[in-house]
């Protein structure tokens, strides 16, 4: 493989992760408003679920090193939002909503965790099923 080609692999999945991300963001916004960050938050969790899907597939399945180029490091490093979620999370403190800024912190972390769990759990699924 050329030097250059990961980076390809990566951009490419870099700018469809983007632009997932970018829809999401949008749909959660209209959907319910922006007094709470959902679009970051569903971002955040499908997220988890995505990486742990893929990483247990590309692992098990010894999936070659351009999807995870494509998946992994493109894809979810644009399509995930962890910088934004902490600085939605302290904008929420700044502006004295404590408790919404609690439930974005403490759900982000354990419902993210739960998200990564369910696409290991899945992804283990699918191997048995296709085994």
């Amino acid at each position: 493989m050329s030097r250059l080609v990961p980076y390809l692999f990566v951009g490419l999945g870099g700018f469809v992760g983007a632009n997932a991300r970018y829809i999401v963001a949008r749909w959660a916004a209209d959907r319910w408003g922006p007094g709470f960050p959902y679009g970051t938050f569903i971002i955040n969790i499908t997220g988890c679920l995505i990486l742990g899907l893929f990483a247990t597939l590309a692992d098990r399945l010894a999936w070659n090193d351009a999807w995870r180029f494509t998946i992994a490091i493109g894809f979810v490093g644009a399509y995930t939002t962890f910088s934004t979620y902490e600085y939605e999370s302290f904008r929420l403190v700044a502006d004295g909503q404590l408790a919404r800024a609690a439930a974005n912190i403490i759900g982000s972390v354990i419902v993210g965790f739960a998200g990564v769990y369910a696409g290991v759990v899945l992804a283990r699924l699918l191997l048995r099923v296709h085994g």
